[in-house]
């Protein structure tokens, strides 16, 4: 089956919805699901979005500056500016669709704080924030109808001049992408999807770890699609741990109890009960999440504990339960009251600082193909992000590369020399536990060696273990019929081997990245 868009637009998260809405009243647009539209990133974030509201308290450069701070001298200036400034048009467009943000009685913003911040500027929905924009946006999405959508649809690869018998490597000026090719999980077969143009917005790659806190399609596709294409992917050893997800082995994706506890008042401790960030900054709880999840990293090791302790209990009981139903709701249902218990956390996988290159315009270094929300790299976040910026940065940058898109779509014609997928020599899939084996690998090969705390000989191992795994998979994906877990440890055995190639390229510690061998940041 053969597909024709002027938009594809790969993921269902805030980038990807946001840019579909943009460029939806005049042309045609397909948004591809790898399960269901609800299935995001984006819906899973608890904490808020950050923006400059109250110029009274607040303004432009307090943001800038808290957010160059925490991002150690790697921020890109213009994109902290770009994001910063276009935030507050972009939170009413957010309104204007239907999102609802949580107001005080007088009706101005009910603003939070969280680690890193300066001023109280995060704009939330009680503590499921991005659940709401995602639910609002989805609407939007369905009723539009210029917008088809396709769930279960798992795009395979980029297609580029590659696919058209072309030599194309790292060095090929003016790659060029055509669609994808995607396959249809409820038939087995394999679509081809052509576009003028492309957005990825495929989110992020917490499950090439063993713990995570993203949902568990979120395996760095769009990142690996590109990386096999040829694009230009940059800072991916920039992978940020949340200090405080929910310690209950059992549960996957791991819940994440917001930073916005913390802003809150909630105090982290030992097993013992007592409290330690004081030890590692000065700013306590609330120092940034490099700087947290290090210092809680290191009292687990020091102990020999698999967690520590979130203590909220001196709290308002009534205020918690109303600030964060959600999280009482989930901890209850385990048996655990916040408002009388300390909550079990420790780091888990989180959000990657890095991802394909974009410029200011959100495009990437292959030609019709744009990029925006966490697989992308925009500058934004540096060498550690801020809470609360990925949000905004997602819907600053769709609205940028809509605008860009939307005065080059007319000057592209489609492809039509793209062949459909060749699929011979292949077999049925091989048995599943080869797979699964494999994938239990490469979580146990990064959580052991790629994680919080690094050094020369943890990243040489992982490599080594790594290209073993490679080659089998690779093997096994060429004789096999193309399946969605096939594809899926492709993926992630690609964002592995990137992840630890930049991290044995950096030689320093900086932001998330933190090598016992250079433990010192270079000078800027």
């Amino acid at each position: 089956m053969v597909y024709k868009y002027d938009f594809l637009v790969i993921g269902s998260g805030i980038a990807g919805m946001s840019f579909a809405l943009k460029v939806a009243d005049k042309y045609k647009v397909a948004i591809l699901c790898k399960t269901t539209l609800d299935e995001t990133n984006t819906s899973l974030a608890q904490g808020g979005i950050s923006s400059v509201t109250d110029l009274q308290l607040d303004d432009y450069e307090k943001h800038i500056q808290d957010t160059l701070i925490a991002g150690s001298g790697v921020c890109d200036l213009k994109a902290v500016e770009k994001v910063v400034k276009n935030a507050p048009k972009q939170i009413k467009q957010l309104i204007n669709w239907g999102v609802e943000f949580d107001k005080k009685n007088d009706g101005t913003f009910d603003l939070h704080k969280e680690g890193g911040h300066s001023e109280f500027r995060i704009l939330h929905h009680k503590d499921t924030t991005g659940y709401e924009i995602q639910q609002r946006l989805k609407q939007r999405v369905q009723e539009h109808s210029n917008i088809d959508i396709f769930e279960h649809f798992f795009a395979i690869d980029i297609i580029t001049q590659h696919h058209l018998g072309e030599i194309v490597t790292r060095q090929t000026p003016n790659i060029e992408c055509y669609g994808v090719y995607a396959l249809n999980q409820q038939t087995r077969s394999i679509s081809t999807f052509l576009g003028k143009i492309t957005m990825m917005a495929t989110g992020g790659i917490g499950n090439v770890y063993l713990t995570s806190t993203n949902p568990v399609v979120a395996t760095g596709d769009g990142i690996a699609m590109m990386h096999r294409a040829r694009g230009i992917i940059k800072d991916m050893e920039f992978v940020q741990f949340h200090p405080t997800a929910l310690f209950y082995p059992k549960i996957r994706p791991s819940f994440l109890i917001t930073e916005a506890l913390r802003g809150y008042g909630a105090e982290l401790r030992t097993l013992k009960g007592q409290k330690f960030m004081l030890k590692y900054d000065e700013r306590g709880s609330l120092a940034p999440r490099d700087i947290v999840a290090r210092a809680i990293d290191t009292e687990m090791k020091q102990s020999g504990s698999d967690h520590v302790f979130l203590d909220v209990t001196h709290k308002n009981a009534e205020e918690t339960k109303k600030h964060f139903p959600n999280i009482y709701d989930k901890c209850l249902s385990l048996g655990i009251d916040i408002t009388k218990d300390y909550i079990p956390v420790a780091p888990a996988a989180h959000y990657l600082c890095g991802g394909i290159a974009v410029n200011l315009n959100g495009e990437s270094s292959i030609q019709r193909l744009y990029a925006a929300g966490e697989c992308s790299c925009t500058g934004l976040h540096g060498a550690n992000r801020l809470a609360s910026n990925s949000l905004i940065e997602a819907i600053v940058y769709a609205d940028a590369a809509a605008k860009d898109a939307l005065t080059k779509v007319d000057n592209i014609a489609y492809n039509d020399k793209v062949p459909l997928w060749n699929d011979e020599g292949t077999s049925l899939p091989e048995e599943m536990v080869l797979i699964t084996q494999s994938v239990k690998e490469v979580e146990q090969i990064m959580s052991s060696y790629v994680g919080i705390v690094r050094s020369n000989l943890r990243l040489q191992r992982a490599m080594a273990r790594l290209e073993i795994l490679f080659r089998e998979t690779e093997s096994l994906f060429d004789r096999s019929v193309v399946s969605r877990e096939i594809c899926e440890l492709r993926n992630r055995i690609s964002v592995a081997y990137l992840i630890i190639k930049q991290a044995m390229a950096r030689k320093e510690s900086r932001g998330l990245h933190y090598t016992i061998d250079y433990p010192d940041k270079n000078k800027d």
